[in-house]
C-alpha cells in the first residue's frame, strides 16, 4: 500500500540508521491513504464512476443493535463501533449498482497509527473468503439484496487492542479506488474474556460480568482490626473513557504492534498511571498536604481523574494507594482485561526486601526511630488482571498482581509486576516481574531487636503472623467482602508454608539468619493489648494485659507509646507517653487501662484518623523485654444520601446529600463530591462553614441515562475531617 504526501508533509522525521520507518508507538497518529492509486499512467478517458463504488457503509454501531450486543460493548457511551477481538461483528456496504463477484474485486483494510505495516499488524487487508476461520482475520458476505451486501467480519484473537481506521478498497485495471477517510468508520478493538483463544479469556459468565462489566467497586481500607469499606466508581464505559485509556499507552510511547499482548500492557501501564519518572497519570502525595490539588479521599472514582489527564497531559494531584489502583482497575476492565481490586491488610513495605521487618528497640524497650526504617502499612491495595503466561512454565496463568502505587522501581522505573500469585504461594519468585516484592508484602516476619551495650543484638520477639494475615477483594456480584489470603499463602506454620519460604530462599529471596544474634524468646510471662473502639472525638482507652504463666513474683516496668501515623505506617509524632510499674502474681493475670482523651490527639490527626500503639514492658528480675503494636482507626461519620420523586431513565429526579457535623469544632472550606456512572457525572459543592453539631444539605437535579440497578457515592473533604463517605443503591426503572 503507498502513500501519498503533501509538499509540506515532505519534512520526513529524522530516521535513524538502524530503521527504515520511525516507531510506530501512537493510535491518535494517522497517515495519508490515496483514493486513487493508479498502477501506472492514467489514460486520458478515465472514470472512476465507471466502476464498482461505494455509497455508503454501515457498521451497526448503536447500542441496541447487532454488533455491540453480541460483543458485550453496548455501556459504552461512544457513537463509534466497539468490538472484541477473536469473535465476528457485520458491516454492510452500499454499492452504486449490485455486486458481481466473477468481475467486482474489493476488499477492506484495516490501518492503525502513522506507518502501517503488514507485519507488525498495523495493516490488515482482509479479502472476502467463503467461509471464516475461528479467530483469524477474514470475510464473507452473508446476505445480498439490491446494491448492498452484509459482511461477517472476523479479527484475530491476537490482534492489536485500539482504534482502527476501516477503508473499503476496490481493484480496477489501472488502479486501486478507496473510499474516503471517514472517522464515523472507525472500529475499536478490545480484548476478548469471552473468547476462548484470547489471552485474557476468563470462562465463568458471573465473573465476567463482575471483573469486566461492573462499573463500580469496593475498596476495602481500614485496618486488620477495623476493615472498612467505600464505594468507588470506575466508569470504564463513560464518554471519553476508552479515548483517555488508549492514548495512555501513547503516552508511554508503547509500540503499537505490542499492544495486543495483555501482559506488556499492565507493565507499561503500572508505570504510566503514576507521576514518577514519566510524568503519568497520578501524582502521588502522603504528607497531609494537598495543596493545589484535590485530596486523595475526596475522590470518588476514576473518571475525573483519567479525562482531567487525557485534557491537561498533566499529572492530576493527588493520590494514594486506592486511587492508582482505581484508575488502574479502570483501564484494564476498560480494554477487556478482567481486573479486580485487592487490599492486603498489614502489608510489608520491606526496604531491603530481606522478609524481615526490623523493629529496634533502645535500653529502655521504647522503638528507636532512628534505626527503624522499615515500615507497615495498615492496608496496601493493588490490582490482579486475569491472562495468560506463555512467558512462564505451565501453572502460572491466571490472576497476576499488578501494582502501579509507585513503591520500588523495577528495570529503572516505578512499576510493579505482572507478577504471577500462583509463583508468590508457592515461592518461584524467579518468574517476572517483581514477584519477590510483593512476596515480602505478604510474608515477612516482623523481628524486634535490642543492642547491647556492647554491640551484641538480642532479638527480643519474633511475629511470624502479623503481615498479611488478612487479602481481601469485592465478592462476586455482591458488595461483600471475598477473603483470597489462602491464593497467595498456605497456612501459617504449615509444611507446605515452610516449603515455600524455602523454594523463595532458594531462589534468591534474602532472608536474614538468626545465628549471629542472640535469641531467647520470654516464656515466663505474656503480654497482650486492646484498644477500644472509638468514634472520631472521642476518648477511648487502652487495656493491656500481662500473664504470668510462672511460679514467680515479677515486677513489669510498661512503657506506652501512641503515635498519630500515616496509613502507610509511617509516625507523624508520639502523642501519648505513659509508664507505669505492674506487680505480677505467680499463675494470674492482671490488666490495666490507659485512658486516650480526645483533646490528646485532635490537633494533629491525619486524614485516616488512625493511630498505631506499641506497649513494651521490661521484667525487671530477668531483664527480658516483652513488644507488641497495633494499629487501629477512629470511626469517621459518614453522610446520607436520600432521593426525591420517581427514578427513570430520561427523567428528571433529584438528589440530596446530608451531613451533621460531630466534631468539637466548626469544619472550614468543605468540599462535596457526588457521581453515580449512568446517574449522573461528577459534581461538587464548596461549603464555607459547617458549624459544630450542625447539618447541611445539598440537593442536585440530574437526569439518570440508564436504567437498572445503580449506584451514587458521595465524598466529603476538608483539613479537619477526611475519608467520609456515603452511598446509596437506586434502581432506575425504564421509561
Amino acid at each position: 500500500m503507498s502513500e501519498t504526501r503533501n509538499t509540506n508533509e515532505d519534512k520526513k522525521p529524522p530516521l535513524n540508521g538502524r530503521r527504515a520507518l520511525p516507531l510506530n508507538n501512537s493510535n491518535d497518529e494517522e497517515n495519508m491513504v490515496p483514493e486513487l492509486e493508479a498502477f501506472g499512467l492514467i489514460p486520458r478517458g478515465f472514470n472512476p464512476k465507471d466502476y464498482l463504488q461505494v455509497v455508503d457503509v454501515h457498521m451497526f454501531k448503536e447500542p441496541h443493535e447487532i454488533n455491540k450486543q453480541q460483543h458485550h460493548t453496548d455501556k459504552y457511551y461512544s457513537p463509534k463501533l466497539i468490538v472484541r477481538r477473536g469473535q465476528p461483528f457485520q458491516i454492510q456496504i452500499d454499492f452504486n449498482r449490485p455486486y458481481k463477484p466473477e468481475t467486482d474485486k474489493f476488499w477492506l483494510e484495516y490501518l492503525i497509527g502513522r506507518y502501517p505495516q503488514q507485519n507488525k499488524g498495523t495493516y490488515i487487508p482482509i479479502l472476502v473468503g467463503d467461509v471464516l476461520k475461528p479467530s483469524e482475520w477474514g470475510a464473507k458476505i452473508t446476505h445480498k439484496q439490491n446494491n448492498s451486501i452484509r459482511l461477517s467480519i472476523m479479527s484475530s484473537a491476537t490482534c492489536i487492542v485500539g482504534k482502527f481506521r476501516l477503508y473499503v478498497a476496490i481493484w480496477t485495471p489501472l488502479g486501486i479506488l478507496r473510499t474516503k477517510r471517514n472517522s464515523a468508520m472507525d472500529t475499536y478493538i478490545l480484548f476478548n474474556p469471552w473468547c476462548q483463544q484470547d489471552a485474557v479469556y476468563l470462562d465463568d459468565e458471573k465473573e465476567r460480568e463482575e471483573y469486566v462489566l461492573n462499573d463500580v467497586g469496593i475498596v476495602f481500607h481500614g485496618n486488620i482490626n477495623d476493615i472498612k469499606l467505600r464505594s468507588w466508581s470506575y466508569g470504564q464505559f463513560e464518554e471519553n473513557v476508552l479515548d483517555a485509556c488508549l492514548f495512555l499507552m501513547d503516552k508511554a510511547e508503547m509500540e503499537l504492534s505490542g499492544r495486543g499482548n495483555p501482559i506488556k500492557i499492565c507493565r507499561v501501564a503500572s508505570a504510566v498511571i503514576n507521576s514518577k519518572d514519566d510524568d503519568g497519570v497520578v501524582a502521588g502525595s502522603w504528607d497531609n498536604t494537598y495543596t493545589y490539588g484535590v485530596a486523595p479521599s475526596a475522590w470518588t472514582g476514576s473518571v475525573d481523574i483519567l479525562l482531567e489527564y487525557y485534557s491537561s497531559k498533566q499529572p492530576v494531584r493527588y493520590g494514594q494507594c486506592w486511587v492508582f489502583a482505581g484508575v488502574f482497575n479502570t483501564f484494564l476492565r476498560c480494554l477487556g482485561i478482567p481486573a479486580r481490586l485487592i487490599t492486603n491488610y498489614s502489608s510489608a513495605h520491606d526496604n531491603n526486601a530481606n522478609l524481615q521487618l526490623d523493629i529496634f528497640l533502645d535500653d529502655e524497650g521504647k522503638v528507636d526511630p532512628k534505626l527503624t526504617k522499615d515500615c507497615i502499612w495498615n492496608y496496601h491495595c493493588w490490582n490482579e488482571a486475569w491472562m495468560t503466561r506463555p512467558d512462564l512454565p505451565v501453572g502460572f496463568g491466571g490472576w497476576q498482581v499488578v501494582d502501579a502505587t509507585p513503591q520500588e522501581t523495577s528495570d529503572g522505573m516505578y512499576r510493579c509486576g505482572p507478577a504471577s500469585v500462583q509463583a508468590i504461594k508457592h515461592g518461584h519468585v524467579c518468574f517476572q516481574f517483581d514477584a519477590p516484592f510483593v512476596y515480602a508484602e505478604v510474608n515477612s516476619d516482623v523481628v524486634y531487636s535490642r543492642r547491647e551495650k556492647d554491640g551484641t543484638q538480642v532479638i527480643e520477639k519474633i511475629d511470624k503472623t502479623h503481615i498479611g494475615p488478612l487479602i481481601v477483594t469485592k465478592e462476586v456480584g455482591g458488595d461483600g467482602m471475598l477473603e483470597i489470603t489462602e491464593d497467595y499463602k498456605f497456612q501459617e506454620g504449615s509444611d507446605e508454608e515452610r516449603l515455600a519460604l524455602e523454594t523463595a530462599v532458594m531462589y534468591g529471596v534474602k532472608k536474614q539468619t538468626i545465628q549471629d544474634t542472640l535469641y531467647h524468646p520470654q516464656t515466663d510471662v505474656d503480654m497482650n493489648f486492646q484498644v477500644q473502639k472509638a468514634v472520631l472525638g472521642s476518648d477511648f482507652k487502652v487495656t493491656i494485659t500481662f500473664r504470668n504463666n510462672s511460679r514467680n513474683y515479677y515486677t513489669a516496668t510498661t512503657y506506652l507509646s501512641g503515635n498519630i501515623v500515616f496509613y502507610t505506617g509511617v509516625t507523624k509524632n508520639e502523642f501519648k507517653k505513659h509508664s507505669f510499674s505492674t506487680k505480677l502474681e505467680p499463675s494470674s493475670s492482671s490488666t490495666s487501662d490507659v485512658v486516650i482523651k480526645s483533646s490528646e490527639y485532635m490537633s494533629d490527626l491525619l486524614d485516616q484518623a488512625a493511630f498505631h500503639f506499641f506497649v513494651t514492658a521490661r521484667i525487671n528480675e530477668t531483664g527480658k523485654i516483652l513488644a507488641a503494636q497495633k494499629a487501629t482507626v477512629l470511626e469517621i461519620p459518614t453522610l446520607k444520601i436520600k432521593t426525591q420523586g420517581e427514578m427513570v431513565a430520561g427523567k428528571d429526579m433529584s438528589v440530596a446529600v446530608e451531613f451533621t457535623n460531630p466534631l468539637k469544632q466548626t469544619l472550614e472550606n468543605v468540599t462535596l463530591r457526588l457521581e453515580g456512572p449512568g446517574v449522573l457525572r461528577t459534581m461538587t459543592k464548596e461549603f464555607r462553614q459547617v458549624p459544630m453539631n450542625s447539618t447541611l444539605i445539598w440537593e442536585v437535579k440530574c437526569i439518570p441515562k440508564r436504567p437498572g440497578l445503580r449506584k451514587l457515592i458521595a465524598s466529603l473533604n476538608c483539613d479537619a475531617l477526611r475519608h467520609v463517605y456515603g452511598e446509596l443503591n437506586v434502581q432506575i426503572q425504564k421509561p
